[in-house]
């Protein structure tokens, strides 16, 4: 579990083919400090499982799954990406409870001078988005400031956009969106109790 409180950006040094996955190799100074194999890393949101760690870098193996969902997918050397070791217990949960478990990708839209930012999202996805709820995006935890259709807006303060890929981002570019838990438990929950009305 992860609070989406991005520790570091780092910077995908290699990637490697697999039959149905892919191998990364990502830098990553802060997080490999205590890294060993078998912990888990959120790599722009994507829960990914140590598999060795060298030099200031971490390995990862992206299972086929993941590169459906997720933008890594599309990973290439010199990606700047946000990066997050699991939540310890007795941490601060600063962010909101953030699985790692990628639901699919929207598109970045537009940023105005106020840090107001619009995505797209899937039509799938739009229903679990509510105004003043959370949502990660690349991993990072955001407030919902506006939903309109299958578009929605964060309000991006300048150390979000200082400290993570966010300030990087350009129009049309792709990112994770991993939607509140909470609200898929409670439409699972509600379903038999809907359909019985």
């Amino acid at each position: 579990m992860f609070t989406g409180i991005i520790e570091e950006r780092g910077e995908i040094v290699a990637v490697e083919p697999l039959p149905d996955a892919m191998r990364l190799t990502v830098a990553g100074p802060l997080v490999t400090q205590d890294a060993k194999h078998g912990d888990s890393i959120a790599v722009n949101g994507v829960c990914l499982t140590v598999v060795e760690v060298s030099g200031g870098a971490f390995t990862v193996d992206v299972v086929h799954e993941t590169l459906l969902r997720s933008s890594l997918a599309k990973a290439h050397a010199g990606d700047v990406v946000n990066l997050e070791r699991a939540m310890a217990l007795g941490d601060r949960l600063g962010g909101h409870i953030v699985q790692g478990h990628v639901d699919g990708t929207g598109i970045f839209r537009s940023r105005d001078e106020t840090g107001l930012t619009k995505f797209e999202l899937p039509a799938e996805l739009s229903r679990y988005v509510v105004e003043k709820g959370s949502i990660a995006i690349d991993g990072i935890s955001l407030t919902v400031a506006a939903v309109e259709g299958d578009e929605f807006a964060v309000a991006l303060i300048p150390t979000t956009l200082e400290l993570t890929t966010m300030g990087l981002r350009q129009t049309g570019d792709v990112v994770n969106l991993e939607v509140d838990v909470l609200a898929k438990y409670v439409e699972r929950l509600a379903q038999p109790h809907i359909a019985a009305v």
